[in-house]
């Protein structure tokens, strides 16, 4: 078969040959770089695996560029790794993606006790190796020696499964996976980033097995959920986790938004595929994967704030804020970073509904102050998520929505050009405050800053040093601060 590379790449290929000759070492190309150049999809990292000693392997390599490049290697392992510049690489944003990285490993075989998923290691043969790996279209291997140089091995149809678009596992799904219980949250990985299914048997043993994911570290796990929710649909990866039980063991709380409940004929939307929605519809138009969290859990709330009233229906009062406290805590349990980019998905969770509810009513200028303010840097990020929130099925509905928001946007524009509330400032600060009035640090400042705050925003005085220090003076007198 014809694997398309490119003259970078036959060199780096040319150079390893070259090495392994040197070392009387047979050595292929495994794994993801032969399935991602069959399906023409780019990459910049092969896999080595070599009869030998990969370490010495990757020395020996290394030798051959110009620089050297480092060899990191780890022996305990058995894996070392070079990266390589690659011709006329320019990206002055990711350095990374100039460079082409190669990890060589020595081929082994592996077996594992069921407490863990760490696996007891031992040298083996290409056989050996291919049979280890995840899945059929990742056991696929290239001859690197002079003999039989290009020629392509796969003793497990992987060529077929990657025509047929299918992601399955080379031996018994339920020994692949109860060995390693990630392959299941790889499997279901694969299957949103190619776009293909997962053979109906592996998934099955998925469901199976599913409580085997317990005994991975939420690191790994999270590592995997981050990727499904980079893919251009992540809908695919989500649907395929509930489906399977693996979003139960992880994230019950979204699980939790499932299903539809009715009384007195009235019922509410599937907040589940509701949510699946606004995070395919946000997909659109961002790659921050943050944001795309704010659109996992815009709602995650609402099942826990959930009531009938009698007359009207359901409702989910206050659940962007009882969301917004859930987010510190689901971050901690799915091991998410808990820094700037939790505090902002949470604010993203506690806003959602604002600009929404600006198209509803007449707007003062005073709400859309306080919405600029609320959102800070951070309101074209709010847009974005409100939008991918409209999952109405009525066109009309949904354009009449966008019109709306349309109108809040403009004012949030001619209202922050006009009072520059946006990165808000104080023209009054509290130093200037406890100078005027002689005071040291207490409650009373803090009366007045807030007040002065609070009248810029209600539009009672504008957003400049004189009117609000006369403003400062007026409060200190009615808390008894001058005479």
């Amino acid at each position: 078969m014809y694997i398309p590379l490119t003259e970078h790449e036959k060199s780096i290929l040319n150079n390893i040959t070259i090495a392994a000759e040197k070392l009387q070492v047979d050595c292929y190309i495994v794994g993801g770089f032969v399935r991602d150049k069959i399906l023409n999809r780019a990459t910049k990292d092969i896999d080595i695996v070599c009869i030998g000693d990969g370490i010495n392997l990757a020395h020996e390599v290394a030798q051959l560029f110009s620089p050297h490049p480092q060899v990191n290697f780890f022996k305990n392992f058995g894996t070392a790794q070079i990266k390589i510049k690659d011709a006329g690489s320019v990206n002055q944003y990711n350095e990374e993606d100039n460079f082409t990285e190669i990890e060589f490993v020595g081929a082994r075989k592996e077996s594992y006790n069921y407490e863990s998923r760490n696996p007891l290691v031992e040298s083996g043969t290409l056989e050996d190796d291919q049979n280890r790996r995840d899945f059929t279209i990742n056991a696929l291997a290239i001859s690197l020696n002079s003999k039989n140089f290009g020629e392509l091995i796969d003793p497990f149809n992987g060529i077929a499964d990657l025509e047929n678009k299918i992601i399955k596992t080379p031996l018994k799904p339920e020994e692949t996976f109860s060995d390693d219980p990630l392959r299941m949250m790889r499997a279901v990985r694969f299957a949103a980033q190619l776009n293909f299914a997962i053979e109906p048997a592996t998934l099955q043993a998925i469901s199976t097995i599913s409580n085997r994911i317990k005994i991975v570290s939420g690191e790994r796990i999270a590592d995997e959920l981050n990727k499904i929710l980079l893919t251009d649909k992540p809908s695919i990866g989500f649907d395929l986790l509930f489906k399977s039980g693996l979003l139960q063991m992880i994230f019950p709380q979204m699980t939790a938004l499932a299903g539809a409940e009715y009384i007195d004929g009235k019922g509410h939307k599937d907040n589940f595929y509701h949510t699946l929605q606004v995070v395919d519809n946000i997909c659109q138009t961002t790659e921050d994967l943050w944001l795309r969290w704010a659109a996992v859990l815009h709602d995650i709330a609402k099942p826990p704030t959930k009531k009938f009233e009698e007359g009207h229906g359901w409702t989910f009062h206050g659940h962007e804020v009882v969301g917004g406290r859930m987010v510190p805590k689901i971050f901690a349990q799915l091991k998410l970073p808990q820094n700037e980019k939790m505090k902002f998905v949470r604010k993203m969770v506690e806003l959602h509904l604002r600009p929404i509810s600006l198209t509803k009513d007449e707007i003062t200028d005073a709400a859309i102050r306080r919405l600029i303010f609320d959102a800070g840097d951070d309101l074209e990020s709010l847009f974005l998520l409100c939008k991918a929130d409209i999952t109405s099925k009525n066109k009309e509905k949904v354009k009449r929505y966008l019109s709306n928001f349309e109108l809040v946007m403009e004012r949030c524009a001619d209202v922050e050009a006009k009072d520059h509330i946006r990165n808000w400032q104080p023209p009054i600060t509290g130093e200037m405050i406890m100078q005027q009035f002689n005071l040291s640090p207490c409650r009373s400042v803090g009366i007045i800053k807030n007040a002065i705050r609070e009248a810029i925003l209600d539009g009672l005085i504008p957003n400049e040093y004189e009117p609000a220090h006369a403003f400062m003076l007026e409060k200190g007198r009615e808390l008894g601060l001058v005479d």
